[in-house]
């Protein structure tokens, strides 16, 4: 028995041996199989994902703060602030921040406990901000624009909270327009990341932005910032500022005006335009209805009417309330584009102004298979050129394209700068539409020799007649005359461009005298203003038989003074009401109204005493009190009660807001209802000007130095006020004009 129990535990000795040594070999490939792949998954990780995780580590250890740039200032041609930026913060929360980890019950609370502060601080909606708390995206922007105060709350929220990570303030900055609705149409609109939508602030987007910063630094395993030597630094570039050639008060008498005379004739719109003929400069361009720019997404309109729209409807509401029709949308120029007629006429000697019996109206013309009608359905006889532009005789303008051939007028539509866009610097000028040359038959010459059936803009009309007024050179419409670097300080010109010289000084002048006479003894005598000689001429143009339904459209354009055109204004009106409809008593009383201020207000002088207290006694005139360092809220009481318009770009401060200066200042006497604009400590931006040496030089030549240098402060606009007469009247009762000295005090003036 005990040999069989020794000889059983050999055995089990002997198999066993061979089992352990089987398990020893399979431990050992194991170990060795792992320690391969561990040593494939090193190599895996260095060299094919290595670079990625390199840049993960790099993020994840790298914190990046963006330094926004601030957005430059749009300035008038005064340095009165049209357009500026505030800073202001953005708020972002990492959401990742918000989670406790292996504790979902602490998690939900916290989430929800964030979600509840940040809506009520914000006044957001609860369930989309707590959405966004309890995103998987690294990063959620909460709010944009948010002002100082609410960042102030926030901050005391967050430190009674105990809630020092997951919360971003970022620096941001927010757009303000001081006027509201003045000049909305050029100025435009910036999106929510400061992006130009619209006007100067879309065209000019790339010289306003400026270019961001960063900080580059590291940050621990908490997200807070590391103080080490590695920081990297990368400079913001504020963007530059920059200034118009709008003047705000030409701006606001035009804004009056045209809203006046639109309401008045029950109109659907209206448009208008001021320019320097000499220079292309744009002193105003205004479009009615107009908008709000600090709330430009609403359209004046019911509140249950807008909702009922599509949304389809509303984006084609808001386009057309941004739209300017003075460069964005074509019409039909009608009579005002005789003046064009008339000076291709005379440039190619075609006929004279004076020539008796030149043209016969019998109040319509046979062209081709039809009668067309004269203006106003007038028999006006035999008729010189002169008489027929007075008269806006279509028939004579008819026989008048006839001799002028489709050739050389479209040689000249091409000079007037007619078939392409004027260039002015803002977006979205349009293109005229115009008959192609092989198209046009003894119809289409007809109708495009009174300025129908075919289509150009108001800008493209003005400054084809600004060349009339400005000796027949063809000047570029200015609207940006400089820029300025807010870090360097340094400025940039944007020099005054002319095109071409497209007629003769003496068709040019020529014409002048038939505009004046227009106004005086033709169609054009309601756009007189006494005191001035003004020189005009209206246009009524019929709805297109496609489109009857948009109405006529009246215009009156008119300059002044006629010898020696300082100032150019063209005034349409869109589908007025009333069975006759004419510019000559639509438009041309509008315009009377904007020059009987604006002249003024530039120190254009009247051209003779007799017309002078001609005005002063037909019109009532004020003194203008001084009005400084009262409240806004006592000035505009004091000026209102005097019968004044008072403009001012501070709004809900009027009880604690001091006035600080006032255009025009004391002691001026202006017509009543004239618009006081008043600036006060936090809208009081000055410009400083250099005074040219005028000691010692005779009034014309002085005047004449001024000019060429395009200066436009108010002293100098004081001293032309006072002395320009003598040099339109070399007989003057004063006696020589040539030995008057003129001395110029360097400094501020009111």
């Amino acid at each position: 028995m005990g040999k069989s129990k020794q000889k059983n535990k050999r055995i089990k000795k002997n198999i066993d041996k061979p089992a352990s040594a089987k398990r020893l070999t399979m431990a050992v490939i194991f170990i060795s199989i792992l320690f391969v792949c561990l040593i494939i998954r090193i190599g895996w990780i260095q060299f094919v994902d290595g670079a990625e995780l390199k840049e993960f580590a790099s993020r994840q250890q790298t914190l990046n703060k963006i330094i926004s740039p601030k957005r430059g200032t749009i300035y008038d041609t005064n340095g009165k602030a049209l357009a500026r930026s505030a800073d202001v913060d953005t708020i972002t929360i990492n959401p990742s921040k918000f989670i406790v980890k292996d504790k979902p019950a602490e998690t939900i609370a916290l989430q929800e406990k964030v979600a509840k502060g940040l809506s009520e601080i914000f006044e957001l909606d609860y369930e989309t901000v707590l959405a966004q708390v309890q995103s998987t995206n690294s990063v959620e922007t909460i709010i944009k624009k948010v002002e100082q105060e609410l960042v102030v709350k926030l901050e005391e929220w967050m430190k009674e909270n105990k809630i020092k990570t997951g919360i971003n303030i970022d620096e941001d900055n927010k757009r303000y327009y001081p006027y509201d609705s003045m000049a909305a149409h050029i100025i435009g609109f910036t999106g929510a990341d400061s992006q130009g939508l619209f006007g100067i602030e879309y065209e000019w987007d790339s010289i306003l932005k400026g270019t961001s910063g960063k900080i580059v630094t590291t940050k621990d395993v908490k997200g807070k910032e590391i103080s080490d030597n590695a920081q990297q630094y990368v400079e913001v570039e504020n963007g530059s500022d920059i200034y118009l050639t709008i003047d705000v008060n030409i701006q606001s008498i035009v804004e009056k005006y045209l809203e006046q005379g639109v309401n008045e004739n029950t109109a659907v719109a209206g448009s208008a335009i001021v320019m320097d003929p000499s220079t292309g400069d744009i002193l105003a361009m205004a479009t009615y209805p107009s908008y709000n720019l600090n709330t430009p997404y609403t359209v004046n309109m019911p509140e249950e009417e807008w909702n009922n729209l599509s949304n389809e409807d509303k984006t084609k509401k808001r386009n057309e309330m941004w739209s300017d029709k003075n460069f964005m949308t074509t019409y039909e120029p009608g009579s005002t584009f005789k003046l064009l007629m008339a000076s291709i006429a005379l440039e190619e000697n075609i006929t004279v102004s004076n020539k008796a019996g030149d043209f016969y109206c019998r109040g319509y013309a046979e062209v081709g298979d039809r009668q067309i009608k004269c203006a106003n359905k007038a028999v006006h006889g035999y008729q010189s050129l002169k008489e027929a532009i007075g008269n806006s005789c279509n028939s004579a303008f008819i026989q008048l394209g006839q001799r002028i051939g489709k050739n050389t007028l479209y040689k000249y539509f091409n000079a007037f700068g007619l078939f392409e866009r004027t260039g002015v610097k803002i977006t979205g000028e349009s293109r005229s539409v115009f008959h192609d040359i092989e198209k046009i038959g003894p119809v289409e010459l007809a109708t495009t020799s009174f300025g129908q059936r075919f289509e150009i803009t108001p800008l493209q009309l003005i400054t084809a007649v600004s060349a009339i007024a400005n000796d027949g050179k063809l000047m570029q419409p200015r609207i940006v005359k400089e820029i300025k670097s807010t870090d360097t300080d340094t400025k940039e010109e944007i020099k005054t461009n002319q095109i071409r010289q497209v007629i003769s000084e003496e068709t040019a002048r020529e014409i002048r005298k038939m505009m004046e006479y227009v106004v005086t003894d033709g169609g054009g005598k309601f756009g007189a203003v006494e005191g001035y000689s003004i020189g005009g001429k209206t246009g009524t143009s019929e709805p297109s038989p496609s489109n009857p339904e948009e109405g006529y459209t009246v215009s009156f354009v008119s300059i002044a003074p006629v010898e020696d055109p300082e100032v150019i204004i063209l005034v349409a009106i869109y589908n007025p009401s009333g069975q006759n409809p004419y510019g000559s008593k639509i438009a041309a009383p509008i315009v009377a109204n904007m020059m009987s201020e604006i002249l003024p207000y530039l120190g254009i002088a009247s051209g003779n005493s007799d017309t002078t207290a001609a005005i002063t006694k037909t019109t009532k005139q004020t003194t203008v009190p001084n009005v400084t360092n009262k409240t806004l809220t006592e000035a505009k009481k004091t000026l209102e009660n005097l019968g004044f318009n008072v403009v001012s770009a501070d709004t809900g401060k009027s009880n604690s807001v001091l006035v600080k200066e006032q255009v025009p200042g004391e002691g001026a006497n202006v017509m009543e209802g004239a618009s006081i604009v008043l600036y006060t400590e936090e809208n009081n931006v000055r410009t400083s000007v250099e005074v040219p040496n005028l000691t010692r030089k005779n009034t014309c030549r002085s005047k004449k130095f001024v000019r060429r240098k395009k200066f436009k402060s108010n002293i100098y606009r004081k001293w032309k006020s006072s002395k320009s007469k003598y040099c339109r009247r070399s007989n003057s009762r004063t006696g020589n004009n040539n030995n008057i000295k003129i001395g110029i005090i360097r400094g501020n003036h009111k």
